[in-house]
């Protein structure tokens, strides 16, 4: 008897020393975090800040990874179908949880991602060079009944790109033409490639006095550009804010999921996240995962009725 007790001791003590690893601190190998965007724009900037204080704080590697294609649906996806452990993180805009998923355009489902938190809300615009001969929503609808405008955007099936065209719907006009772009900077405009184009602030920094915002997609105005009418001040029930945040996919443990958010939350509030937020208009702060989700099902339904507004004749 006292021997199959011992045995029971030592097979107990065994399993203790084995199952050990499980319960180690997260991280405990090199994290990727994937931006669906071409390196430079406000997400991009700031998950590289995230990535920098992780691995300031853990002594782990950490990096970006840009996966950009199909509106954010390609680096989504490579998030998606990652393992849910914490070591791949989507740095994930708007549309990812939202328009993408009424529209159909990918494979993973509204319950594929968990939110981390919502850490930027993009200074979102319509934007033309200042010699154009419109300076709001109003002109340029008048201008374009008799002159082709060409637009630039970042995707059809993109919040912003949709509130776009509804925009035009409700004053009465559309686009000559138009086109989606994986970046949209100075040169996009100054080449003549576009006359307008929906892009961030942070894209035109180089230029600012060069152009103009006919309209601010913000539920507040532009700070490097306060002159700007909002969207929804020209077009009623066009309210829209744009926005970006850490997610992984579900089922990744919430000890992994808190570690990432105190890291995130940090990271934002340093000096050099402020500094970017400064320069560019950008509100740059920390939402935690609780609040995000009431967000995005909030956001989920106005895209429902954005898409119906531009459906209906």
């Amino acid at each position: 008897m006292r021997k199959f007790v011992n045995v029971l001791a030592a097979s107990a003590a065994f399993a203790a020393v084995w199952t050990g690893p499980a319960f180690a601190e997260y991280p405990e190998r090199p994290v990727t975090f994937i931006v669906p965007w071409p390196a430079g724009d406000l997400e991009d900037q700031l998950t590289r800040i995230i990535a920098d204080e992780m691995t300031t704080a853990t002594g782990v590697p950490a990096k970006v990874v840009n996966r950009p294609g199909g509106g954010a649906v390609e680096g989504a996806t490579a998030v998606a179908q990652s393992d849910p452990d914490g070591y791949t993180v989507g740095s994930l805009v708007i549309d990812v949880p939202t328009m993408h998923i009424i529209r159909g355009n990918a494979e993973y489902k509204r319950d594929t991602f968990e939110p981390v938190g919502i850490f930027l809300t993009y200074p979102f615009a319509l934007v033309a060079l200042k010699d154009a001969p419109y300076d709001n929503l109003a002109e340029l609808a008048e201008h374009a009944k008799t002159n082709p405008v060409k637009l630039g955007h970042f995707g059809y099936d993109l919040v912003p790109t949709m509130a776009t065209f509804a925009a035009a719907k409700q004053l009465g006009f559309s686009f000559g033409s138009d086109a989606a772009f994986d970046m949209l900077d100075c040169g996009t405009l100054k080449n003549g490639d576009v006359d307008v184009m929906n892009t961030t602030m942070a894209t035109v920094l180089g230029c600012l006095g060069e152009v103009k915002a006919l309209a601010a997609y913000t539920d507040e105005p532009l700070s490097i550009m306060p002159d700007a009418a909002l969207l929804s001040a020209q077009v009623p029930g066009l309210d829209i804010t744009l926005w970006n945040g850490l997610f992984v996919p579900k089922g990744t443990p919430q000890e992994v999921k808190d570690r990432l958010a105190e890291i995130a939350e940090k990271a934002i509030n340093s000096p050099k996240a402020k500094e970017l937020a400064k320069a560019t208009g950008a509100g740059v702060y920390w939402m935690g995962a609780e609040e995000a989700a009431k967000r995005i099902d909030k956001d989920y339904a106005d895209a429902e009725a954005l898409v119906k507004t531009l459906e209906s004749k």
